[in-house]
């Protein structure tokens, strides 16, 4: 990356977002630090090809002016994807500090902390500095554990928990408010796109899929799942092959980012169902150490928004492979509860299951439903908020 520009990663609540940051440069006697934006707005994009299709081609906003910017547009796609050392997710602050205050938790939650003060000077948010200046252990956070240590580091590490239990969501709409993700142009975002794809699969020639083959030994998978409220990541896996999520109480816990999974997975106080699986001491030791990757195979990511319009459609309108990864989730998570109308729903004696299985398991021979298709959206969009009821989101 350009010497003092560098891709940062915020996890917000309208998700994952890179954009860039200048941090404090010196010119002409006077110091200066901004983020790519204009004006009131902070430019982020939901990908690295999005930022690099803009750097490419955009010719106003506030880093235009920095004294290295004219190298920035011709640096390569994967040079502005965010390293972990500059990833802050911000929704996770609240898991974060209902750990114990140890040197990881006070590191990374330092490092969110300077960050923010950073963004709240340059882009004049007063309520961030308010809400940081509240308990004094936001301040001491560089000093390590000692601050938090004894009788007074207790009081010190529950003030500020509490404070980000009353006021967190505010800083989080301070913040969210800010963004703006701009127009991009298309044909840029795709060579960007193909430029990353063809640094990947070099990656996966040359590096084992370390992450994947500790998640295929211990039989559990990373799954994400996306629905109209967000995208959300969480664990399931299958004993005798019936599923067992992540949660508990018929509950699945899910969280914004890989990241704050991460950080659930090391609480050794969290009780949850995957605690019976024999190889979660292994995730558990992985997770404390710091070192769990958590990466989602194309196979387990679910797609929920859309389908309801598909189906209304009949048949030919419908993604089999979506719906197929769809049905599959209902199906898990409600046989996991204990609950049976998800497979009465979708038995092939009723409406919804006699187009589900026409889609998912076409014959000529059969007869094919016809519209119109109402009742079968409107049991299928109770069947999602159902199981969207299910999510405990962190």
């Amino acid at each position: 990356m350009a010497q003092d520009i560098v891709p940062i990663e915020l996890s917000l609540p309208q998700g994952d977002l890179v954009t860039l940051w200048a941090p404090r440069w010196r010119e002409d006697g006077e110091e200066w630090e901004a983020f790519l934006g204009h004006g009131d707005d902070l430019y982020a994009f939901p990908s690295a090809a999005e930022l690099a299709a803009f750097v490419r081609t955009a010719t106003e906003h506030d880093l235009i002016e920095h004294p290295v910017w004219h190298v920035v547009p011709g640096l390569a796609a994967t040079e502005l994807v965010p390293d972990e050392e500059h990833r802050f997710d911000l929704v996770g602050v609240p898991d974060l500090v209902a750990q114990d205050p140890n040197t990881w938790t006070l590191g990374e939650l330092a490092d969110t902390v300077a960050f923010l003060r950073s963004l709240a000077d340059v882009c004049d948010l007063e309520v961030v500095h308010e809400i940081l200046d509240s308990a004094e252990g936001f301040a001491l956070l560089p000093e390590g554990t000692l601050p938090f240590s004894g009788r007074e580091g207790e009081r010190r590490w529950i003030e500020l928990g509490q404070v980000v239990v009353e006021r967190w969501d505010e800083l989080l709409d301070a913040v969210d408010a800010l963004v703006t993700v701009p127009e991009v142009d298309p044909a840029a975002v795709e060579e960007a796109r193909a430029e990353l794809a063809e640094e990947g699969d070099e990656a996966e020639e040359d590096v084992p899929d370390t992450a994947d083959d500790f998640w295929a030994e211990v039989g559990i998978d990373p799954i994400k799942i996306i629905t109209t409220q967000g995208e959300y990541y969480t664990l399931r896996c299958y004993l005798d092959d019936e599923p067992i999520f992540l949660g508990s109480d018929g509950r699945i816990d899910v969280f914004t980012s890989p990241r704050a999974l991460a950080r659930y997975l090391a609480d050794e106080e969290a009780e949850h169902d995957l605690r019976d699986v024999v190889t979660w001491p292994e995730v558990a030791t992985r997770a404390t150490g710091g070192e769990l990757e958590i990466e989602v195979a194309p196979e387990n990511v679910y797609v929920l928004p859309g389908l309801a319009d598909d189906l209304a459609g009949g048949p030919e309108a419908v993604d089999p492979q979506q719906l197929e990864l769809a049905v599959e989730l209902l199906t898990d998570a409600a046989d996991w509860a204990g609950e049976r109308d998800v497979r009465q729903e979708l038995a092939p004696s009723k409406r919804l299951g006699w187009l589900v299985s026409f889609v998912l398991e076409p014959n000529p021979t059969r007869l094919a439903p016809s519209a119109p298709f109402d009742e079968e959206v409107d049991t299928w969009q109770r069947l999602v908020a159902d199981f969207e009821d299910r999510l405990r989101v962190h």
